[in-house]
């Protein structure tokens, strides 16, 4: 499975945990970004594919302030998911007005190993973005794009471009490339497996009985 026609399906019927499961089944275990990278709102939900942008400490003020954050978002394409790594600094790596610049280019929503600022803003525009939090600091003169359309790495996950984000209010799931078509086909069976035992338990069965049944719980 692969291109933007299929993300309605995985919006509709995959959540994340279920396609964590399915990469730990296929020896993917370092798929899923740490705890603290969650949606703005619990309702947003991101369906796209990485474009990696890497962002280092600075100290001070710059000749070029925010270094290639500009060119970084002037790049993203339709569907594509702006995920920021590389130094985690104790500012705002995002705001109102890159969600602006970010949904009129058609991107699909934002992942920063870091913080956003202006929450009002961005969830007035109801687009997703996921982050460690609020914080209102500016990143001008403490952090800035280095590049981007290179891996990077944000705890323990490798994300290269074109990898397959999806996120909710579980978290953010990175799907390789490679292993995307099995992935997903993987993910769809799983979950009409649980809804099966779902069912079953609705209707008496005990815990070990299904387990026993399906392979699920």
């Amino acid at each position: 499975m692969n291109g933007s026609a299929n993300f309605g399906v995985i919006r509709e019927r995959l959540f994340t945990a279920v396609v964590g499961d399915v990469l730990d089944s296929l020896g993917h275990v370092h798929q899923i970004l740490p705890p603290g990278v969650v949606p703005v709102r619990e309702e947003m939900m991101l369906v796209g594919r990485a474009m990696p942008v890497l962002v280092g400490l600075v100290s001070g003020p710059q000749r070029h302030p925010f270094g290639r954050l500009t060119e970084a978002l002037d790049d993203l394409g339709p569907d594509e998911a702006y995920v920021s790594g590389g130094s985690r600094v104790e500012c705002a790596g995002w705001g109102e007005i890159l969600t602006q610049v970010a949904r009129t280019r058609g991107a699909a929503g934002a992942v920063i190993d870091g913080y956003h600022r202006d929450t009002k803003g961005i969830v007035a525009q109801g687009w997703p973005v996921f982050s460690r939090g609020p914080y209102a600091q500016d990143s001008r003169v403490r952090s800035a794009v280095l590049d981007f359309r290179l891996p990077i790495e944000i705890g323990g996950v490798i994300i290269s471009p074109g990898d397959l984000m999806i996120g909710d209010v579980d978290g953010v799931v990175v799907v390789p490339s490679e292993i995307e078509a099995e992935t997903i086909e993987l993910a769809l069976a799983k979950v009409a497996a649980e809804n099966t035992v779902l069912a079953d338990i609705r209707n008496g069965m005990t815990a070990t009985e299904a387990f026993a049944r399906h392979g699920v719980l």
